[in-house]
């Protein structure tokens, strides 16, 4: 059930907006994955608007939620900065959430617009990981640089980085092993990847993009409020996003941690990657479309 659906049924056969109503709104926004601390403030500003006009119908409901939710979410930015040369992106995330895949998206997205990119293999405790991010390398067209299995992921980082400066790339993006948000040990691992790509790239990394993974509800929050803690999250990326079901998600990220997002993946294909452009996304909501 698309969030415009949630939002139908919640007020279907009702003549005016009262508490019922307003009960049934903040159970369809929680379903959609919005979160609880998100949901409270647009219930908040509803409640504020109904007692102020009395009455409103539902074309007038759906407005204010549609100016309530777009306020939340976060202003669209500009994805790289070409300007940086190479543009280094460190990505962060726990296993299952389609982190290599989106790295495979990302390098086929930049190939097309005519940059030349180099993949890091920096998940070097999965050998699966390595291969995976391997073939996405050929299918992009692009270069990777790899180790062993088992090898330092800050010394792939390091060799990424001093190949990027070397070969002329402008675009360096490094996996890194799919972390349990709540081991202390690994997050440290992170600091010190970022601190050796600093001795090539005294700015870099440029981007520290945390992928969440919409269907996991609830647990996407718990993730970003780890990883936020643990280092200095610049992006989000939210992947398995096929439809509007679980849009509340984007809303949510956004809203609680103030982080913007950059792609939002729509599909399993390479070119299943979208720049998150917030107008486009509300309308989506509100239009009970798939976000393909």
């Amino acid at each position: 059930m698309s969030f415009f659906q949630r939002i139908s049924r919640a007020v279907v056969g009702r003549s005016r907006v009262d508490d019922d109503t307003l009960d049934a709104i903040e159970e369809a926004l929680v379903e959609s994955d919005m979160g609880v601390d998100t949901t409270l403030k647009v219930i908040d500003a509803l409640e504020e608007r109904v007692q102020r006009d009395k009455y409103m119908s539902f074309d007038e409901l759906v407005g204010l939620l549609r100016e309530e939710i777009g306020g939340l979410v976060g202003e669209s930015v500009e994805p790289f900065d070409f300007s940086k040369k190479p543009y280094i992106i460190l990505v962060v995330g726990v296993n299952g959430v389609g982190k290599t895949t989106t790295i495979g998206k990302l390098a086929a997205m930049l190939t097309r617009q005519g940059k030349k990119v180099l993949l890091g293999a920096a998940d070097t405790f999965r050998a699966a990981a390595v291969d995976q991010l391997t073939i996405w390398a050929e299918r992009a067209g692009v270069d990777i640089v790899k180790q062993n299995m088992g090898s330092d992921p800050a010394s792939v980082a390091f060799d990424t980085a001093k190949a990027a400066v070397a070969r002329g790339a402008d675009v360096a993006i490094i996996d890194t092993a799919g972390r349990l948000h709540n081991r202390v040990d690994l997050m440290n691992e992170l600091t010190k990847i970022r601190n050796v790509i600093r001795k090539v790239v005294p700015d870099g990394p440029h981007d520290v993009m945390l992928i969440l993974d919409a269907s996991t509800g609830q647990n996407a929050f718990a993730q970003a409020k780890e990883f936020a803690r643990a280092t200095d999250i610049t992006s989000l990326t939210v992947t398995k996003l096929d439809g509007t079901a679980k849009g509340g998600v984007v809303v949510g990220v956004s809203d609680q941690f103030h982080i913007p997002v950059k792609f939002i993946g729509v599909g399993e294909g390479i070119d299943d990657l979208q720049v998150f452009d917030k107008k486009t996304f509300v309308e989506k909501l509100f239009a009970a479309e798939d976000l393909k």
